[in-house]
C-alpha cells in the first residue's frame, strides 16, 4: 500500500537461542513485496541480543532494528526496549557488535527519555551514529509518559540538526497533513507510522480514506481478512482480527452502523454479507 520500509513485529531476543520458540517463525514471516524488511530485537544487552541475531540471519532480513522505546512494562522493567535509555554503554556495546558482527545494516528506534528530567536523546543518538547505526527513528514521548500525552516534536528536530543519518519522526501522526507538519516542523527524512494504519492502509498512498468509496473500504477489508485467517488459521483469526474490523468501519462511510454489534459477532464478516451483499 506504499510503505517505504516494513518491520516485523518486536522479538524477544531470548525466545530465539538458544532454542527458537514457535511463535517467533510466523512474526518473521514477510513476503516478497514487503522488502525492504528489518527484523526489530529486543533485549537488555549485546550478550542476548547478538546470538539472536546470528541465528535470525539464516531468515534473510535486509536490516536489523534495535527497540529502545518500547515503554511496555513487561519488557523497559527488565532492561530492555525503552529500559535501555539510562544505559548508554550498554548501547553503545550492542550497536557495535550488530554493525560489527551481521554484515546488515542496523537502525534504532528510541524514545526522547527515561522521563522529562531525563531527556538524553541527544547523547543517545550520538552515540548510535558513531557505532555506524545508519536510521534512527525517534517516538517523540518519554518512556514513563507511554502514550498518555500528546507527543512533542522538538526534540526530533534537534536530533535531525546533530546528527549526519538519516531521521524518521514519529507519534501522533493521525492522518496525512500530520506527514507534511511532520516532515516541515522537524526536517526529518522519513515518517514511521504504526497505529495510524490501523484500518487505514491508505496512508502510506497518501489517499484520504474519506474519499473512499463503501466498496473500496469494504472490499480492502475482506481482502485483509481473507491474508490474516489464511496466515492465522481461522481459529485465532476473529478476536485479533477485530481491532481491524473496527478501525476500517469507524468512517463516516458507515456512520449509523453498529460496529460494537458486529464485532462482539461470532463472525462479523458473515455480518457484512448479510448487511452488505451487494458489495461482497
Amino acid at each position: 500500500m506504499g510503505s517505504a520500509i516494513s518491520y516485523t513485529e518486536f522479538i524477544n531476543v531470548l525466545d530465539v537461542v538458544p532454542k527458537m520458540l514457535p511463535y517467533v517463525k510466523k512474526r518473521i514471516s514477510y513476503s516478497d513485496v514487503e522488502h525492504p524488511v528489518g527484523f526489530q530485537l529486543y533485549g537488555s544487552s549485546a550478550d542476548e541480543i547478538l546470538p539472536a541475531a546470528l541465528r535470525l540471519l539464516e531468515f534473510r532480513p535486509d536490516f536489523f532494528d534495535i527497540n529502545i522505546g518500547c515503554s511496555e512494562r513487561r519488557v523497559a522493567a527488565r532492561g530492555a526496549g525503552a529500559g535501555l535509555l539510562d544505559k548508554p554503554e550498554e548501547i553503545k556495546l550492542i550497536a557495535q557488535k550488530l554493525v560489527g558482527e551481521t554484515g546488515l545494516p542496523v537502525t534504532a528506534k528510541i524514545r526522547i527519555g527515561q522521563d522529562k528530567s531525563a531527556l538524553n536523546y541527544l547523547e543517545i543518538s550520538k552515540l548510535l551514529q558513531d557505532c555506524g547505526i545508519c536510521m534512527i527513528a525517534v517516538h517523540g514521548r518519554t518512556r514513563d509518559q507511554r502514550w498518555r500525552e500528546p507527543a512533542i516534536w522538538g526534540p526530533i528536530a534537534d536530533i535531525v540538526r546533530c546528527v549526519n543519518i538519516p531521521v524518521a519522526g514519529n507519534g501522533d501522526i493521525q492522518e496525512i497533513s500530520d506527514i507534511d507538519r511532520m516532515f516541515a516542523e522537524t526536517g526529518c527524512a522519513a515518517v514511521m507510522i504504526g497505529r495510524a494504519a490501523i484500518g487505514n492502509p491508505w496512508i502510506f498512498s497518501r489517499v484520504e480514506k474519506s474519499s473512499l468509496s463503501r466498496r473500496q473500504l469494504l472490499e480492502m477489508l475482506n481482502d485483509h481478512w481473507q491474508r490474516f485467517k489464511f496466515f492465522q488459521g481461522r481459529g485465532q483469526s476473529i478476536v485479533p482480527f477485530n481491532k481491524h474490523f473496527k478501525a476500517y468501519l469507524s468512517t463516516p462511510q458507515f456512520f449509523g452502523l453498529d460496529i460494537r454489534g458486529l464485532v462482539s459477532s461470532e463472525n462479523p464478516i458473515n455480518e457484512l454479507h448479510r448487511i452488505f451483499p451487494e458489495y461482497l
